[in-house]
């Protein structure tokens, strides 16, 4: 049995947009509308099974009815493009699902739709609308089910006519009537002023339609009376506007939208590009694309355990190997178990795997040792950095990095997220490999398999590796990327190791006294908190939080997510005015926060072994170059709460009397900036060591440094660093509270001022279209598919990309350059001093008392000098008995 299911495109991503929490890929694109679409429709499918589907969008600002009225949905702001550019990303999503979409030219979504639901009546055929319009109630009937959402996009109320006429007291046909006389301010349909929802049902209980209620005028009483006298074509009008049209010349278009299912490997793919991995895990499609259409081989080589040979043979035939793959199961380096270790000899005969049961056997142990820790011994693999540190634990040390496969992905493309073996060999027409979920299984059914399989497993890794070698090192060339490989990302992934091995020190007590003090903050809280509510209720819990502050305390609904009331922090921000309870709320999240996430979260990272905290740093996450912190992540501790900064205390010296010194560059994207433009306003702050924020805030306000407010200031601050990031007028109005005119007016002022900058957005865009590309001072390449795209969402998405990669991407290499060249100073100088940290523009140091006064003068001096630009590079150095003091 047939059953059609329409869906209203822009409807439901406009408001998953609005409903969904920011949320972004490594790549920068925004996906929250794609994320809360496609919860959506998953479960749509679950639940309702059609048999065919559509989703429909609008084609165009202008349709036929614009011709009577051209002011129709005029009043609407302009779509953020935070928004806009998901669209055809989420078009390509839909595609992957095997789902047809339409859009016409002249027409809505609403009447394509209404439209087809009129063909599924003649038909007698079953169909759901799913919208968050309430126009599409007046599609409703006994066949045709009107889904709208509600608590954001998750969920939907269903409406039949009974329904309709349960809620309403009206027949579907009548919501036409209910629009002509209330109107629509979402799509600037007038109406009558002054008639709402609840006045307009009257008069259609009354009367039946708007032509009824404007022939007996007569029968309203005064100001109603002449308002409705006065407005009778506004009426007419209205109601013709808010009227679906259902003779869409679609001709016979019901067999395009039959649906048979989605192909997991292409859903797979697209998930992977927007990294929606918790979509990808339920719906347990393939982790990696498998062969993915790599030509396939017979194995040309000799899979020999290491226990065959003996050690002379061994050690002989490690000597001349050409690649080694290194088996660490587990996401965490520092707690990843070793299982095997895969070697390629010379022209891949022979690949001999070394089992973890024979890595502990002295006789096979000591050769591979020797070789492992022989730094004139070169070992190319792959994403050797984890192998180092699973090595370490194990008391084996790794040198001898000659090239990381991983690495090299990387570089030679930043934004693909999935850069596992089995997915790098089909873009090089290799043979193809197992994805390691076919062999070890997912989740609970993880098993390491027989050890015949697992060798051949490991084999056909490093034989993948030798082969993908010599091909990256040709494309690391061609793309002017060997100097940026060999003398930066490399050496780093074993300063990074090194860092980490190390490790920090964490006092745990001063957590747990911090700890304490949160707690008792937190009780405090919670009990002004129950006394402005006059009840006690679970503070934690969105429900009953919605429940207090906006049906007890009555305080006006910003938005609605899928659960109910929204009460995230963005809410909690712009009810602060209206009670005093906002403000204990907001604190009370703070405190809890830190005491579940920092606190009780960091005590559980101390290593009983070291009684430090050793964290990871992914080289190969970013596409900007940026290195992110993991297990646990130390670059997110908060320092604007000063209970946030105290949580710094706890990270001390891991020697008696040894000091914690601090660096952190200033403004380092914005002195990038200013080189890379060439602004002379720019460059002069910089030279003349200004404020840059007052000096940006004197330019655009035409004022004195003495005449900068705070406000000014803070207004400043977040459009100089809004402009590094590509911000637009939708995100600097959020950020600074502002209208999105404001914003926009404020965004063009500067760039009326600075218009070194504003040239120099140009030109790397114009650039950028030229080459299909840009990059870092230090030649890192970003490849922008899209700067072309006809697609102005797509296009403008590229272009941003384009102006900002540049300045971000620079200063990461900038602060990898510092990393690099201050390991070769400790190393060099001979100095017992330790690097332990980076976070974003900051090196944290431990250092022993009789080399603080060099490392004071040497670690700015080094951060200082990392790359020549036209305008000084400034590092400002602090320290003290921890991480706190050294502020």
């Amino acid at each position: 049995m047939e059953k059609w299911m329409l869906i209203d495109g822009n409807s439901i991503a406009y408001r998953a947009f609005f409903a969904m929490p920011p949320l972004t890929n490594s790549a920068g694109l925004h996906t929250n509308a794609i994320y809360g679409f496609t919860t959506m429709l998953l479960k749509l499918l679950e639940e309702e099974k059609p048999t065919h589907i559509l989703v429909a969008f609008d084609a165009g600002k202008v349709t036929f009815r614009h011709e009577g009225y051209t002011e129709y949905k005029g009043g609407r702001e302009k779509t953020p493009s935070e928004l806009s550019e998901q669209f055809p990303v989420l078009k390509e999503l839909i595609q992957s699902f095997g789902i047809a979409q339409f859009e016409l030219p002249g027409y809505e979504a609403d009447d394509i739709i209404g439209t087809l639901t009129k063909l599924a009546d003649e038909k007698e055929v079953e169909a759901i609308v799913v919208s968050g319009d309430k126009d599409m109630l007046q599609l409703a009937s006994e066949r045709v089910t009107i889904a709208l959402t509600r608590k954001g996009v998750s969920e939907v109320d269903r409406y039949q006519p009974n329904e309709i006429m349960e809620k309403y007291g009206i027949t579907p046909q009548q919501i036409i009537d209910l629009k002509g006389l209330m109107g629509d301010t979402s799509d600037n349909i007038p109406g009558i002023p002054g008639v709402g929802e609840k006045t307009a049902l009257k008069m259609l209980h009354e009367f039946g339609t708007v032509e009824e209620v404007l022939a007996n005028t007569d029968s309203l009483k005064g100001k109603m009376k002449e308002k409705v006298e006065a407005h009778q074509e506004d009426a007419r009008m209205s109601k013709k506007l808010a009227t679906i049209y259902r003779e869409v010349p679609l001709e016979d278009k019901v067999n395009e939208i039959a649906y048979s299912g989605y192909d997991e490997s292409q859903l797979a793919a697209m998930f992977r590009k927007l990294e929606f991995k918790s979509l990808i895990e339920r719906l347990e499609l393939p982790e990696a694309g498998g062969v993915g259409g790599a030509a396939t081989e017979e194995a040309k080589y000799e899979v020999v355990p290491a226990r065959n040979l003996s050690g002379d043979e061994l050690a002989a035939f490690l000597a001349q190997s050409e690649s080694v793959y290194f088996e660490a199961i587990g996401e965490n380096p520092h707690q990843a178990k070793l299982i095997g270790i895969a070697v390629a000899g010379a022209g891949g005969e022979k690949i001999v795997v070394i089992t973890y049961d024979e890595l502990m056997d002295p006789a096979v142990a000591e050769p591979v040792r020797r070789w492992l820790e022989d730094g004139d011994a070169p070992k190319r693999g792959y994403d050797l950095h984890k192998a180092e540190l699973a090595l370490a634990w194990i008391g084996i040390s790794l040198k001898g990095t000659a090239f990381d496969v991983l690495l090299a992905a990387y570089l030679l493309d930043p934004t693909e997220s999935n850069q596992t073996l089995a997915s790098l060999v089909p873009r090089y027409q290799l043979p193809g490999l197992a994805p390691d979920e076919t062999v070890y299984g997912k989740g609970a059914k993880f098993l390491v398999p027989a050890a015949e399989i697992l060798a051949g497993h490991l084999a056909a890794k490093a034989e993948a590796i030798r082969r993908l070698i010599p091909l990256q090192q040709a494309d690391l060339e061609t793309g002017g990327m060997h100097k940026l490989y060999y003398e930066l990302e490399q050496p780093l992934a074993i300063v990074l190791a090194g860092m980490e091995k190390q490790g920090i020190k964490v006092n745990a007590h001063t957590l747990e006294d911090l700890g304490s003090e949160l707690a008792q903050g937190i009780a405090r809280y919670e009990s002004d908190i129950y006394a402005h509510a006059g009840m006690e209720f679970n503070i934690g819990s969105p429900k009953q939080l919605g429940d207090v502050l906006f049906d007890k305390l009555d305080l006006p609904v910003i938005k609605k997510t899928k659960t109910g009331y929204s009460t995230d922090a963005e809410v909690l921000e712009k009810l602060e005015p209206y009670h005093e309870i906002v403000k204990l709320i907001l604190h009370y999240r703070q405190l809890s926060k830190l005491q579940s996430t920092y606190v009780e979260g960091l005590l559980k990272e101390i290593r009983r072994d070291t009684g430090k905290i050793h964290t990871y740093y992914r080289q190969t996450i970013a596409a900007t170059g940026r290195l992110s912190s993991q297990f646990p992540n130390l670059q997110n501790i908060p320092i604007r709460l000063e209970e946030g900064r105290r949580i710094r205390k706890a990270f001390v010296p891991s020697e008696p009397g040894w000091t914690i010194l601090a660096a952190d560059y200033s403004q380092i994207e914005l002195r990038v900036l200013a080189h890379i433009s060439g602004d002379e306003r720019l460059k002069e702050a910089f030279i003349q060591d200004m404020d840059i924020h007052t000096k940006t805030a004197m330019d655009v306000f035409g004022v004195s440094a003495d005449q900068v407010d705070s406000n000014m200031r803070r207004q400043a601050k977040a459009v100089n660093f809004g402009i590094v990031y590509g911000i637009s007028d939708f995100g600097l109005s959020n950020n600074l509270n502002i209208s999105r005119k404001e914003a926009s007016q404020f965004i063009e002022q500067y760039f009326e001022v600075f218009q070194g900058v504003r040239a120099y957005m140009d030109n790397i865009v114009a650039q950028a279209r030229q080459d299909g590309y840009v990059t870092t001072l230090l030649e890192r390449r970003r490849y922008l598919a899209d700067i072309k795209a006809s697609n102005f969402n797509l296009r403008s998405f590229a272009e941003r990309t384009a102006m900002n990669t540049p300045i971000q991407g620079t200063a990461a290499d900038v602060i990898k350059l510092a990393m690099v060249r201050m390991d070769e100073q400790l190393r060099e100088r001979g100095l017992r001093s330790r690097m332990l940290l980076q976070v974003h523009d900051e090196l944290v140091f431990e250092v022993p008392p009789e080399e603080l006064e060099l490392m004071k003068t040497l670690v700015p001096e080094v951060m200082e000098n990392a790359l020549a630009l036209d305008v000084p590079l400034k590092a400002d150095v602090s320290f003290g008995d921890n991480w706190y003091e050294a502020k």
